[in-house]
C-alpha cells in the first residue's frame, strides 16, 4: 500500500471533498482522484461514495480511515525518532485538552514549546475526557489531559493535579461591576445543590458523572435545566440565569468576566476531580512527547498555581 495515497485517501475523507483536499494538499484533482482510484483498485474495494456534494467515505472507507489515521501517525513518529540523530527534538506532537483547561494552558504551553522546542510541531486540540482517551488508543493523539480516568490496559496515566468543584451562580446585579466583589458566600452542602437546577455536561463527561455519582451515594438526584457540553456556553447560560453550574475554580476564573459569578466551596462531601496526565499504552513515547510531558506538567504548577491556592 502506497503511502502517498493512503495520506490522500484520508485527507479526501476528512474534508469530505476532492476539491479542497487538492488544495490542502497543494496537488491537481485529476491527479489526486487517480492515486485514489489507484488505492481502491489495489484493495478492490469502493472507499468513496462521489456526488455532487462532495466525497463520503463507504463502510469499507471508514475503516481504513480509521487505520490510515493511526498509520500515518505511526510514520510521522519514525521520522521523528530518526531526527534524533541530528541531535534535535522533532516531529509532531498533539496534545488533547479538556475544555476547562484549555483556555488557561492553550497560549502559555505553545509559547514555552515554540521557544523549547523550535523543529517540532505542536497540535492541541479540545475534547471530552472519553472522547480524548479513545483518540489516544486510535493513534490521533500522543498525550491527552483527562479527568477521572481510571488505570486500564489501553491508557498509560500518572496522577497531574487536584481540583475543588465548585458551585457556580450568577452574581446579583446590584454586586455587578469591576470593583472588587463581596466576599465569597459560605460553603453549600451537596444536598442542597441536588435542589438547585443545574446546567451541567451530558454524560458521559468526567465532572457531570462524578457529581451524578455523589449525589447517588447521598440519595439525591440531579435537577437539570440544561445539558450543554462546552464551558464557555455553560458560563453564558448561568449568567443569563437559566441555572447553576458545578464547575472548577479555574473554570470561572478563565472566563471572559469572572466578575459575573460567585463560587461557593461544596461540602458534605466535598467534590474534587482528579486531573492525570494520559499516553497510549501501545505506543511507545518519544522523546520529544516525554519533553512535552514536563512541559505540560511545568506550565500547569506556574499558570494554575493561584487558583489552587484560593
Amino acid at each position: 500500500m502506497d503511502l502517498k495515497q493512503l495520506e490522500y485517501f484520508v485527507r479526501v475523507a476528512e474534508l469530505g471533498s476532492f476539491t479542497k483536499a487538492a488544495i490542502a494538499l497543494d496537488i491537481a484533482q485529476p491527479a489526486l482522484s487517480r492515486q485514489v482510484r489507484l488505492l481502491e483498485v489495489e484493495l478492490r474495494q469502493n472507499l468513496l461514495t462521489r456526488n455532487g456534494r462532495g466525497a463520503l467515505p463507504t463502510e469499507a472507507g471508514k475503516l481504513l480511515l480509521a487505520h490510515g489515521r493511526g498509520i500515518l501517525h505511526q510514520v510521522e513518529r519514525a521520522r521523528e525518532e530518526l531526527g534524533r540523530v541530528r541531535g534535535a527534538l522533532a516531529g509532531r506532537v498533539a496534545v488533547g485538552l479538556p475544555s476547562s483547561l484549555a483556555r488557561v494552558l492553550t497560549v502559555p504551553l505553545t509559547r514555552a514549546f515554540r521557544a523549547e522546542m523550535p523543529d517540532a510541531t505542536l497540535s492541541i486540540s479540545e475534547g471530552l475526557s472519553v472522547a480524548m482517551q479513545e483518540s489516544l488508543v486510535n493513534g490521533r493523539l500522543d498525550i491527552a489531559v483527562l479527568y477521572n480516568t481510571q488505570p486500564g490496559s489501553e491508557v498509560d496515566i500518572s496522577p497531574l493535579l487536584e481540583e475543588d468543584l465548585l458551585l457556580v451562580q450568577a452574581r446579583p446585579p446590584g454586586l455587578l461591576g469591576d470593583q472588587d466583589p463581596d466576599p465569597e458566600p459560605g460553603p453549600v452542602t451537596l444536598k442542597d445543590v441536588a435542589q438547585l437546577p443545574l446546567v451541567i455536561p451530558s454524560r458521559p463527561n468526567a465532572i457531570r458523572m462524578h457529581v451524578e455519582s455523589e449525589m447517588a451515594n447521598l440519595g439525591c438526584r440531579l435537577k437539570i435545566a440544561l445539558e450543554i457540553d462546552g464551558v464557555s456556553a455553560i458560563l453564558d447560560l448561568v449568567a443569563d440565569g437559566a441555572g447553576s453550574a458545578v464547575l472548577s475554580r479555574n473554570a470561572v476564573a478563565s472566563s471572559v468576566r469572572p466578575s459575573a459569578f460567585t463560587v461557593r466551596t461544596i461540602v458534605q462531601p466535598a467534590l474534587r476531580t482528579k486531573v492525570s496526565l494520559a499516553t497510549s499504552a501501545f505506543r511507545p513515547v518519544t522523546l520529544t512527547q516525554q519533553a512535552t510531558l514536563e512541559l505540560i506538567r511545568r506550565t500547569i504548577a506556574i499558570t494554575m498555581a493561584p487558583t489552587q491556592s484560593r
